[in-house]
């Protein structure tokens, strides 16, 4: 009798899934590289890192540098282990069993519950836990398991290193300014900063449109001082502080680099 039994629960289950087709997977989200508009970083992986499909971001004195949340989800864990394992960490749940993990943040700038969009800004860049240096450990990950990243639906390189522009939080929009240095012509630079390459010049009057804007070398100029770098084309940044713009600081609506 026991076994009869247990023949119609198999029987059950597979006449069961005959006649009711598995639920799809749901379309993971667009993640995106988990920092501010137009920001370029290093991204690491190798396979002794652990979990193996983490990506470890670097650039240039990156210390205190904004992390981005990479998707639209919830923070569902804030958490500080210590100095072991990912120190300083946020995790947030994008619904569909698919979650990111930011670790090694020097501290945190959301809350467990909170709700988050593209470019949000969750944390900064540290070195807690078992870091050995400054740097941000990515990680996306389907049902609790890690999978391999994708930004923007194209893979990440493994194994190896890769350069990643940000397009996280961009706006659409750009801004207009009128370069005014009494006559002298504005020296454009290679990187926001003084110590970056003349790229060439900017006479005085020229009318500018000004992509996105950062923050750099501190320059006393006709407005002022200031240390918001635009950037008016690919590699070239002139000094916020000789151009007009109709606004005390940065533009509202023009992202961030």
């Amino acid at each position: 009798m026991r076994k009869r039994w247990i023949s119609l629960v198999v029987t059950g289950l597979l006449v069961g899934g005959a006649l009711a087709p598995a639920t799809p997977a749901l379309a993971a989200p667009t993640f995106r590289v988990p920092f501010p508009c137009g920001q370029t970083w290093s991204g690491q992986t190798r396979s002794d890192h652990s979990p193996a499909y983490a990506v470890d971001f670097n650039r240039t004195d990156d210390s205190g540098d904004p992390v981005v949340a990479s998707a639209p989800g919830t923070v569902d864990r804030v958490t500080d282990l210590g100095g072991t394992s990912y120190g300083k960490y946020v995790r947030i749940n994008h619904g569909g069993g698919y979650s990111t993990y930011y670790a090694h943040l020097s501290g945190f700038n959301v809350s467990v519950g909170q709700t988050v969009g593209y470019g949000k800004v969750i944390g900064w860049v540290g070195s807690t836990g078992g870091s050995t240096g400054p740097h941000l450990h990515y990680e996306q990950r389907l049902n609790g398991a890690d999978i391999q990243v994708r930004f923007n639906g194209t893979l990440a390189l493994y194994w190896g290193t890769k350069s990643y522009t940000s397009g996280n939080g961009c706006s659409s929009g750009s801004g207009n300014g009128t370069v005014d240095t009494s006559g002298t012509p504005l020296t454009v630079r290679s990187g926001p900063g003084t110590g970056y390459a003349s790229v060439g010049t900017v006479a005085d009057g020229t009318r500018v449109t000004i992509a996105c804007q950062t923050s750099g070398t501190t320059v006393t100029g006709t407005y002022g001082t200031s240390s918001i770098w635009d950037r008016i084309g690919s590699g070239r940044f002139i000094a916020d502080a000789y151009v007009y713009t109709g606004s005390d600081g940065y533009i509202p609506g023009v992202p961030r680099c």
